[in-house]
């Protein structure tokens, strides 16, 4: 694998240090290594990956910082003690890429840095956590057809294939898809990308697994 640019944020510089270390034995770049979402921003560093603690010590919000840091196409490793849920759904609900915790080994660090670099999909205990601690987050409340169209979609069937496969036009496949988006931005949960999309299907129990297909990064259909 090429080098990841790695930005890290963490209030506490024993932290900091510490991936350094990790990721550059793993052949990675540590690009940014700053104590909040405002220096990074200053810096303004093109990063693959911005490794994020859960909370930082200025009172700043995850959800804002999620998407702060993310603005410029970076995926965002929520970097957690893992023991507030709900402060880790909202990171997911912002964008966020996956969660690991701070207690986990430092190969499975580098792993879940290298999973989200790729635009895979990082699911794990802490992640599954967040979303069975509250059910109304995994609720878009979608129809029939539009979890039909999702559960195709998500799996990997180009936009016209479905369409074949539910005897529709593929016109009708993108207007369920913009509607199934919508809803999803209504609940707080954007799901702009194919890959956003399978996270959401997985989420919501529309699919029992995660497919082989990486999925598509490109916004829109």
């Amino acid at each position: 694998m090429a080098a990841i640019r790695i930005a890290v944020i963490d209030d506490h510089e024993s932290v900091r240090l510490g991936l350094q270390a990790v990721c550059a034995a793993a052949g990675h770049r540590i690009v940014s290594s700053t104590a909040g979402v405002a220096e990074f921003l200053e810096i303004h560093i093109p990063v693959d990956v911005v490794v994020l603690d859960l909370s930082l010590g200025d009172g700043s919000s995850v959800s804002d910082n999620v998407r702060a840091v993310s603005q410029d196409g970076a995926a965002v490793l929520i970097h957690s003690i893992a023991d507030r849920v709900n402060l880790v759904r909202e990171a997911l609900a912002a964008g966020a890429a996956g969660v690991i915790p701070k207690s986990s080994p430092a190969h499975d660090v580098v792993a879940a840095i290298e999973t989200v670099a790729g635009g895979g999909p990082l699911t794990n205990v802490e992640w599954a956590s967040a979303i069975e601690a509250d059910r109304q987050f995994a609720v878009a409340q979608l129809g029939p057809r539009e979890r039909d169209v999702l559960n195709l979609y998500a799996s990997g069937l180009p936009l016209k294939d479905v369409a074949v496969e539910l005897g529709i036009a593929p016109s009708t496949v993108k207007e369920y898809l913009n509607r199934i988006r919508a809803k999803y931005v209504e609940v707080g949960r954007p799901a702009r990308t194919k890959l956003e999309l399978l996270r959401r299907a997985v989420e919501d129990g529309i699919l029992e697994d995660l497919p082989g297909a990486t999925g598509d990064a490109t916004p829109g259909a």
